[in-house]
């Protein structure tokens, strides 16, 4: 059966999440100096290094709690048809957290950490508080991103706030995972990326502002900044290390979603080679390898990611994505056609 445009677009973000993941957790958490005196220049799939406390779990090509937290979302979205449930991804979350020892590895962010413990405790989504700034909710959105049509700006907000709320509530937490959503789901929809570029902003600030919880800097100012970095570049070289030196690749939302972006914008949308950017960028290079190559994912479709590559990611995962991509785009033209009946 022929995959139609937007099915292919679908595919091309869950796997550039697993791409992006897969290739940047070699390096994960490490200072840039120190990715450049181990590996040289990371261009291709590696295992995590024993000196790494936080790859070394992971071997060549394997995917890390990126996108597995990733998964446990499209899992909860497939077992309710296309509904968000943030008591099922919350269960789902800690379900995998369980099974992977995730609380004895140095894999699970602390904002993460405290609300899973809390689930474990038996405390309602509801209940909890989630108030932290990390990166967990934005570095999972990917596949609500593939659910939502961005029409109503309101509406999208709110469901990415509830599909987050199992770890993160903070303002600028949703910010930052509404800012990737909308830019997957703009990129199914066929937008360009100079159209998603600028848009971005506007859409950050209206979700930070929507319940301001922090005195967090502006998701948006900083996505602005991230990209004039970006496109202000002389070369990659010199780019990646004022990503790192200006937005910074730190694990807290406020630096991680600009940096992705930046990278979407230093690769020219390419999943390929936004992939091995991210890798060699340094700090948390498998969080914003698998933002930023969802994104470009959804822009080029499978076709735009290397058959070799994909084919390494399947055998190294056991995984089938066509799975979700069936799903999702089911359960999205259901969305779009309440939209226009509307």
């Amino acid at each position: 059966m022929t995959m139609t445009h937007q099915e292919k677009r679908i595919l091309g973000a869950f796997y550039g999440q697993a791409l992006g993941d897969a290739m940047g957790m070699p390096s994960e958490l490490w200072p840039r100096s120190r990715v450049k005196q181990h590996f040289g220049w990371i261009d291709r799939f590696l295992p995590g290094p024993a000196e790494n406390n936080a790859a070394c779990y992971f071997g060549r090509a394997e995917f890390t709690d990126d996108t597995s937290m990733a998964l446990a979302l499209a899992d909860a979205i497939v077992s309710h048809e296309g509904e968000i449930n943030a008591e099922t991804i919350g269960a789902n979350i800690l379900r995998w957290a369980e099974a992977f020892d995730a609380f004895n590895k140095n894999v699970l962010g602390p904002t993460s950490k405290i609300a899973l413990r809390a689930l474990q405790n038996g405390t309602p989504v509801a209940e909890l508080e989630n108030n932290g700034m990390t990166n967990g909710a934005a570095m999972r959105v990917s596949p609500l991103g593939c659910l939502l049509p961005a029409r109503d700006l309101d509406a999208f907000i709110e469901a990415v706030a509830l599909a987050s709320s199992p770890t993160h509530k903070s303002d600028v937490a949703i910010a930052g995972a509404t800012a990737i959503a909308w830019a997957v789901s703009r990129a199914i929809e066929g937008a360009s990326w100079l159209t998603i570029r600028d848009e971005l902003p506007a859409i950050a600030r209206a979700a930070q502002e929507k319940r301001v919880t922090t005195f967090s800097a502006s998701m948006a100012a900083r996505i602005e900044l991230a990209l004039q970095v970006a496109t202000q570049g002389r070369g990659v070289e010199s780019t990646l290390q004022q990503i790192y030196d200006l937005v910074g690749t730190g694990t807290g939302t406020i630096e991680s979603v600009p940096a992705a972006i930046a990278m979407v914008e230093l690769a020219a949308t390419d999943p390929n080679r936004c992939a091995i950017l991210c890798a060699n960028l340094g700090g948390d290079t498998d969080t914003i390898g698998a933002m930023a190559v969802a994104i470009c994912g959804a822009l080029q479709g499978i076709d735009g990611i290397d058959p070799q590559l994909k084919a390494e990611l399947d055998a190294a995962n056991g995984l089938d994505f066509t799975h979700y991509s069936r799903a999702f785009v089911r359960f999205r033209q259901q969305r779009e056609a309440v939209y226009a009946d509307a």
